[in-house]
Parts: structure tokens; C-alpha cells; sequence
């Protein structure tokens, strides 16, 4: 679920195709996304999901998939 909705968002702010995104893929080098991009997209993934994301730390997530673990980690806090 977290994965399909970080696909949609970032679609949609990067402008490419949902398909084309794959969970190694790294925001900088592969998709040219720079921090601006990331908040954004965590903003995009909040409304979408109803999940409060924090913002803290968003510059440490280079990969997709250290994204879906960080909304994961949103999803179920300790």
C-alpha cells in the first residue's frame, strides 16, 4: 500500500510514470529529485495515505525503498 501510494505521488510530482519507478531506485541519480521534491512528495504521501509523516530526517532517504520504510515506520509507531 505505502509503495503504490509513494509510486502515485511521486508520479505525479516528478511528472513520469508510476511504472517507471522501482523500489532501488535513488531520488537524486536515478529520478533527479532533489530535497524540495522529497517534501513534497512525503506531503503528497500524507494526503493520500491520512498518515502524519515526520519531516525530520527526509534528507537522510536516498532510495525508494528507504522511503516506503520510512511510511511504514509512520504508519506503525513504537
Amino acid at each position: 500500500m505505502e509503495y503504490e501510494a509513494l509510486k502515485k505521488v511521486m508520479a505525479a510530482v516528478l511528472g513520469m510514470d508510476s511504472e517507471e519507478i522501482k523500489m532501488d531506485m535513488t531520488f537524486l541519480t536515478d529520478l533527479g529529485a532533489d530535497s524540495l521534491d522529497l517534501y513534497q512528495i512525503f506531503m503528497g504521501v500524507e494526503e493520500e495515505t491520512g498518515l502524519h509523516i515526520p519531516t525530520e530526517g527526509l534528507d537522510k532517504i536516498t532510495t525508494v525503498r528507504e522511503a516506503v520504510q520510512w511510511i511504514e515506520k509512520a504508519r506503525s509507531p513504537l
